[in-house]
Formats: structure tokens, sequence, C-alpha cells
């Protein structure tokens, strides 16, 4: 366990942190599930906002650049597809 007191203080700034980028990730994660499953008028509408999330993901540092691209790729690859 932490003995400094900053070292105590960075412990719960991490916690906190840690629990908001899962919060943001499992949101957006969900997002996408969400989005895959929408039909293709639906799909065109959503996408926008879903592709913004996993830039702020990307921003944020909790995915990887590459990541999000690969993610919203396969996306748009989808969207072109159902229109």
């Amino acid at each position: 366990m932490a003995n400094h007191k900053a070292t105590k203080k960075d412990t719960r700034q991490a916690a906190k942190r840690r629990d908001r980028n899962r919060y943001y990730g499992k949101t957006t994660r969900n997002a996408v599930r969400d989005l895959k499953a929408t039909e293709s008028a639906e799909y065109t509408e959503k996408l926008p906002n879903v592709i913004s999330m996993i830039d702020k993901l990307a921003k944020r540092g909790i995915i990887h650049k590459n990541k999000a691209a690969n993610l919203k790729s396969k996306l748009a690859k989808k969207a072109v597809v159902a229109a």
C-alpha cells in the first residue's frame, strides 16, 4: 500500500480515471454493437454519432488511433453496402 501522501492521491486519481475510461469504452462498444444490428435507413443516421464516440476514445488515449481508424473503416464499409 502507498505510504506517501502524493502516492495515495495518485492511486485515487488512477482509479477514477480507470473507471471513467471503462465507462466510455463500454458505452462506445455498446453503441457499435447496436449500430451493427440496425437497418440500413437508421444505420446512416446513427453512424456519425458512433464515429464521433470512437474519435473521442482515440483522443483520450483509451484506444489506439489505428484501432479507431480500423473500426471507423469497417463501419463505413457497411454503410456503403447498406445504401
